[in-house]
């Protein structure tokens, strides 16, 4: 049956791999793709698929309650993938009001814009919300989040997503939209922007630069590859019950000193180097302000009812990441230099 899916984020890091799969794996979809193109947002991404029938891009920003509300009654969506929104923490504690205009104003008026045009056929749309693992808080050195877990956000970052992820539920309960909400452990894989922790590793090893390390590396996240983030998502959308919430997470934990001396063992085989070399690029710095100790996600719920487990262990993963980096330095190059933000202008100005 052929929809009209309105992904949007969809140039940035998870949300380049979601539009790819619903774009390859659906061809009867329509598929849009709306991005705002910050910093963070590279249409290079997907310049495999861009020339697609059943793919569009839109370049717009959520936080124009205005254009969104045109948009959605000049193309009647029929569903929502909403990954847009400002995601580094660091960014987040120095300027906290711009992720609560896009985190918690653009979600709102994603939200109104389809409560409008969507009012007379709900049971036929779908809300579907993309959010973190980071609004239930830090754990101790046991347990797991669950979907039952107590909110407990600990940056700006993470409290904006909170209240975004409470409003999606409000638009359920009160107006009777299918809304449905999964929260992800931290993604790793292909296409990061090279400001987070593995791309950044990655590319400073590789320029024998220092490997920054929040203080002493003992912080613990779970980590999931963003391809099967991509199909957890792919199965949430097609499977979930109207109101659910489903954690994804990789069953990877790793503290991050461990993870960045087998990244320095990875890239040492790769590169040719000598066992232990790229090691001494590591530099611990200044612990990040609120830096919650451990994350790890407990994805039963999503494997008992919808019948989905990550596909990679970590090491795997990592491997296939370093590989993917290092056969794809005209990439790199691009986003280093800033030239990827040209693509915009020479791909769609003239279409």
């Amino acid at each position: 049956m052929s929809k009209k899916i309105l992904i949007t984020g969809g140039a940035g890091f998870i949300g380049s791999h979601v539009v790819r799969r619903f774009v390859n794996q659906y061809p009867d979809y329509q598929i849009y793709n709306l991005d705002k193109l910050t910093y963070a947002g590279n249409l290079a991404n997907l310049k495999d698929i861009d020339s697609l029938p059943n793919y569009n891009f839109i370049k717009a920003d959520i936080v124009y309650a205005v254009d969104i509300l045109n948009l959605f009654k000049t193309h009647n969506f029929d569903a929502v993938i909403h990954l847009a929104a400002e995601s580094h923490v660091d960014r987040s504690i120095t300027n906290p009001l711009e992720f609560v205009m896009t985190n918690v104003i653009g979600t709102v008026n994603l939200l109104n814009a389809a409560r409008e045009v969507w009012k007379d056929d709900y049971a036929s749309k779908r809300f579907y919300h993309i959010s973190t693992d980071e609004v239930y808080g830090a754990l101790g050195e046991t347990g797991m989040f669950t979907e039952t877990t107590a909110y407990d956000p600990h940056s700006p970052y993470s409290a904006s997503k909170a209240s975004s992820d409470h409003f999606v539920r409000t638009y359920h309960d009160t107006y009777g939209m299918d809304c449905v909400i999964s929260n992800c452990s931290n993604n790793y894989g292909s296409h990061h922007f090279p400001e987070k922790l593995i791309p950044l590793a990655i590319n400073n090893i590789k320029e024998n630069k220092p490997v920054p390390v929040y203080g002493t590396g003992e912080n613990v996240r779970d980590w999931l590859w963003v391809e099967d983030h991509a199909r957890a998502i792919d199965v949430i959308f097609h499977k979930a019950k109207s109101g659910e919430t489903y954690n994804i997470g990789g069953h990877n934990e790793w503290k991050n000193i461990d993870l960045i001396h087998l990244l320095c063992s990875i890239m040492d085989k790769k590169l040719g180097r000598a066992n232990g070399e790229s090691a001494k690029l590591i530099t611990f710095v200044k612990d990040r302000a609120g830096h919650d100790l451990r994350y790890a996600i407990d994805s039963t719920k999503l494997q008992n009812e919808l019948n989905w487990i990550p596909s990679l262990q970590f090491e795997e993963g990592l491997e296939k990441t370093v590989d993917w980096y290092l056969n794809n330095q005209e990439w790199l190059d691009g986003v280093t230099s800033g030239d990827y933000k040209n693509y915009y202008q020479e791909q769609y100005n003239n279409r």
